[in-house]
């Protein structure tokens, strides 16, 4: 008999260290070759790992929510015999993590002599990509009663069992089996429903996984980054007068919300504002303005808020941006989307859609330095021009723009003559269908 001790693997995309979220295994389960060990989460996406070996498990690095360095031990594992030699090496080489990509769009790099000082978390607001779906949390239904007929290991029926749930009520993975992740999901989003009609006792629900990236990363920056928020008042009657006669003859073209005829003047207004699409690196201390615009889109899910990106949103019309809006929420929402789907944007834009308010102060999206929110769209009367030079008073559609910046990088005056150069596109519909 041999120990063999499984060293946390290089990720990739310069992953330092990973998050616990689930074992599929305890101390003195037997586990097969390829057998399901782990599921750990980076800033970037939710990672399976796999043993390389088969064998007893004699020791594992920590409960759910602990953090493994990259090459630190995540399970000893005793085996018949001797490890197989390309397991070993493979094993025990040298797990350096990989420098971040650079991105070869980098317009210009500008030092920050005296920034305040900061940790180095990386707050992007990330997302759960799995080789599997990311686990859904569903609805309590009716009580049912046949849970030996749903898949899941001893492990995760006795703890459904200790906690009160039915797993018929718990929606599985694409395979079919219910593990612990889904039981955690279950448990945060459902309250942890029990199928009988008692009052709940009080829990304690431990924040692991992508609750507890949010988490981290609005709190680094709140922490780290002096926001300053800036509100302007924009009439869109026009524009949504524009929308409704582009839906009217699209044919088989997606429908048009506001998103993408925000989205459009956004990147036509940025050329002349070039510190609002920029990235601060607190560490080297330095502001990369982009070029090219990857707006981030931050989208509600069932798992929790994620930030897929459109890719040179400044190359895409309307029809385009609408196609992968509705792409991308759909991958987010379902688990689908890829970990280069969910990082990399160099500004975000963030909606409440019909339950947004009259004003946001949103939250950047570290290491961005600015964040925009259109609010929600309401009609009140407004004195306007009566074409003779007198004014009258008519019913508009009046809609709040908020953008948060970055007080290090951007300056107040900057913020507001970008929303109003904004504000004029909106208000003159045809600035922004204009090539």
């Amino acid at each position: 008999m041999a120990k063999f001790t499984f060293n946390l693997p290089d990720i990739g995309e310069g992953i330092a260290e990973a998050e616990i979220v689930a074992w599929h295994v305890k101390v003195g389960d037997r586990i097969e070759e390829d057998g399901q060990l782990a599921d750990m989460m980076t800033d970037k996406a939710t990672v399976e790992m796999e043993s390389p070996v088969t064998g007893k498990v004699v020791e594992v690095a920590g409960e759910v929510g602990d953090v493994v360095a990259i090459g630190g031990m995540l399970a000893v594992i005793e085996v018949e015999g001797e490890v197989p030699d390309d397991v070993a090496e493979e094993n025990e080489a040298a797990v350096e993590p990989a420098p971040a990509p650079k991105s070869g769009e980098i317009e210009e790099r500008i030092e920050v002599e005296n920034p305040d000082p900061t940790d180095q978390e990386d707050a992007a607001a990330t997302a759960e990509d799995k080789s599997a779906p990311a686990p859904t949390p569903s609805p309590a239904p009716e009580p049912a009663t046949h849970d030996s007929k749903v898949l899941a290991s001893p492990a995760v029926r006795k703890r459904a069992k200790d906690l009160g749930i039915e797993l018929s009520q718990v929606k599985p993975q694409e395979d079919g089996r219910i593990r612990h992740a889904d039981l955690d999901a279950f448990i945060s989003y459902s309250g942890g429903y029990s199928g009988s009609g008692a009052a709940r006792a009080d829990e304690q629900i431990k924040v692991i996984g992508l609750r507890k990236r949010i988490a981290e990363n609005m709190a680094a920056a709140k922490r780290n980054i002096p926001h300053f928020t800036y509100v302007e008042e924009t009439d869109v009657t026009a524009l949504e007068e524009t929308r409704a006669q582009l839906n009217a003859n699209r044919g088989d073209r997606p429908k048009l919300t506001m998103l993408p005829l925000m989205i459009s003047a956004i990147c036509k207004t940025l050329p002349d504002f070039p510190m609002i699409n920029a990235r601060f690196d607190d560490e080297a201390r330095v502001v990369t303005r982009h070029g090219s615009v990857h707006l981030g889109m931050a989208t509600m899910t069932d798992n929790g808020l994620m930030v897929p990106v459109i890719r040179n949103a400044q190359d895409m019309n309307l029809w385009q941006l609408a196609r992968e809006i509705t792409r991308l929420a759909e991958a987010a929402r379902d688990g689908t989307a890829k970990s280069e789907e969910l990082s990399g944007s160099t500004l975000t834009i963030t909606s409440l859609g019909p339950l947004g308010g009259v004003a946001t102060t949103p939250v950047i999206n570290r290491p961005e330095v600015a964040i925009i929110g259109p609010n929600r769209i309401i009609e009140r009367p407004m004195f306007v021009s009566d074409g003779q030079g007198g004014e009258t008073i008519a019913k508009r559609k009046l809609m709040n723009i908020s953008i948060s910046c970055d007080h290090r990088v951007v300056d107040g005056y900057d913020a507001a003559a970008f929303v109003q150069e904004l504000k004029k596109k909106l208000e003159a519909p045809a600035t922004i269908l204009a090539g």
